[in-house]
């Protein structure tokens, strides 16, 4: 990275006494500074490879007092003046530089997500630079708070078919759709896919009466008991991003449990297979979301009370997971993830774009509080 700066005239007024004052003219002035910025195992490394300040003059101008004094002092030694300020200007950048640095060194490597997992965000690349942009790639998987599950998702480079063009879009974050699946398999690991259903809406379906006329040898053996269902996703839901939007497909067990006098017997297992679509949006600077089941299709895995008529148990099910199951995991969903941003900025009118294997969102920013970096 190069900046050049250059200053024809500053003029400043110097009171040097009560009784006299000095006024210092500096002519064309240029500094020039070449920055280094790179990665450095996760963090960034910003270094001065060369700074340099050049003075062509430098008139200082005494009135007042003993002036013709302090006039003949600073004409004799006027070169030295301009190479003590050419020096002190190039040493102060390079000490601030120095102190951006640290402050980089000092970004977090990690941002928690609830208490079970965190976002991964060590640098894996060096910036690119461009004449108005500069470009971050962190690698963005979520990992478990513990660091017991690991995820089996690598970072890798990606390419969005689709850009930002909206005039005010001053940043653009690009996610692959492995962040999503790195997500699914951190929280599946974390057993947070499991629900114990004992309350619907139509709570006569938690009774054996309920099922009569669906599973009729049901109601024969337990006649009028109370049931509950034991849902377990059995393998982390695998998110796929295309242009159109965000699915997903979700493999899942519900054992058919009855509670016959106190006594917790399993009935039957139903196999589902889900295919939810989702869309995603952006809550101040959290990527949020919902779900809405499209298609779901049940198996029986086994069953200790006969056959069962499986589109009528497939009703049923639709029925539970639409009205149980989704709005509880579209609560969680809503309240999203934080995006990688510096400390102190938000986001404003934010937009989301679609891409195969990815989102693309494009924003403007702003400071919510004074911040250096």
């Amino acid at each position: 990275m190069n900046w050049q700066y250059s200053y024809s005239t500053w003029l400043v007024p110097i009171p040097i006494s009560d009784e006299g004052s000095a006024f210092v003219q500096v002519k064309d002035m240029e500094v020039g500074l070449t920055l280094d910025l790179k990665d450095l195992g996760g963090t960034l490394k910003l270094s001065v490879q060369e700074c340099g300040c050049y003075v062509e003059a430098i008139s200082i101008k005494i009135d007042g007092g003993s002036s013709w004094l302090y006039q003949g002092v600073v004409g004799a030694f006027q070169g030295k003046i301009v190479s003590a300020v050419e020096e002190a200007i190039s040493q102060k950048i390079t000490e601030e530089i120095l102190k951006l640095d640290a402050l980089l060194q000092d970004l977090p490597n990690k941002i928690p997500v609830g208490d079970v997992a965190s976002l991964n965000v060590t640098f894996v690349s060096d910036p690119v630079l461009s004449s108005s942009s500069i470009d971050f790639e962190v690698n963005g998987l979520f990992t478990a708070e513990d660091q017991i599950f690991a995820s089996k998702y690598p970072h890798r480079p990606q390419t969005i078919s689709v850009t930002c063009s909206g005039a005010n879009e001053m940043i653009k974050i690009s996610l692959h759709e492995n962040v999503l699946n790195s997500a699914s398999l951190v929280y599946f690991n974390a057993d947070y896919m499991h629900w114990l259903v004992d309350k619907i809406p139509d709570q006569a379906l938690l009774n054996t009466a309920g099922w009569k006329y669906i599973v009729p040898q049901l109601y024969k053996l337990y006649p009028n008991d109370d049931m509950d269902l034991n849902i377990s996703v059995t393998a982390p839901p695998l998110v796929k991003i295309t242009k159109q939007g965000i699915g997903a497909t979700i493999y899942t067990d519900v054992i058919i449990n009855v509670l016959d006098t106190g006594e917790v017997i399993p009935v039957a297992c139903i196999s589902l297979v889900i295919n939810a679509s989702g869309s995603a949006h952006i809550l101040q600077n959290n990527l949020a979301g919902s779900i809405r089941v499209e298609h779901l299709y049940a198996f029986l895995k086994w069953s200790n009370i006969g056959n069962l008529h499986m589109l009528l148990v497939q009703t049923v099910m639709s029925t539970v997971i639409k009205t149980v199951v989704v709005p509880y995991v579209n609560l969680h969903l809503m309240s999203g993830f934080p995006l990688p941003l510096p400390h102190g900025f938000a986001l404003g009118n934010a937009r989301i774009r679609y891409a195969d294997s990815g989102i693309l969102i494009c924003s403007n920013v702003s400071y919510k509080t004074s911040v250096l970096i």
